[in-house]
């Protein structure tokens, strides 16, 4: 029993931490984050996003340790924690590429038989 709930517990830390990548402009924050550490005033100029939506976006992404403020004087400067979570997100995207490449050849191959029944 002791190891079931060890299983769901780590299955919900998983799900708390993949729920932060669930979202189209914090995965832009992390891309542009991996190019190079940015204040929130850089990233809304460069993602062309308002400041507050920014901010609460970095917050999550705060929350779950993705990534670190640092203060420089008067500015907060954040940075990505782990490059390696650039390298997951690339390779979820290769698999994703192959995924629509083998559904785009299931469409092609079945689109000649359904032209010819219409």
């Amino acid at each position: 029993m002791e190891r079931e709930t060890l299983l769901e517990e780590l299955a919900q830390l998983e799900a708390n931490f993949c729920s932060a990548l669930s979202d189209p402009t914090r995965l832009l924050l992390l891309y542009a984050l991996h190019e190079s550490p940015r204040t929130v005033t850089e990233l809304c100029a460069e993602l062309r996003l308002p400041q507050p939506k920014v901010s609460r976006h970095l917050k999550i992404l705060r929350e779950r340790g993705l990534v670190q403020p640092v203060r420089q004087g008067t500015s907060v400067i954040y940075r990505l924690v782990d490059s390696r979570l650039i390298q997951a997100l690339n390779l979820l995207r290769a698999v994703m590429r192959e995924r629509i490449a083998h559904q785009a050849s299931m469409i092609h191959s079945i689109s000649p038989s359904i032209e010819e029944s219409v």
